[in-house]
């Protein structure tokens, strides 16, 4: 599985229902949700 940082959590955390995405500029990145808050994590790359 993909690991994203939380910002309302601060730590590095495993994402549910990972999602790909590419972002306006073209670049792909990880979108998904927080097991612990529920709230959206993001990350840049593949």
């Amino acid at each position: 599985m993909a690991e994203a940082y939380c910002v309302k959590d601060k730590t590095k955390v495993e994402v549910q229902n990972p999602e790909r995405i590419t972002m306006k500029n073209g670049k792909p990145a990880l979108q998904g949700t927080c097991p612990k808050c529920g709230g959206k994590v993001f990350k840049i790359g593949g």
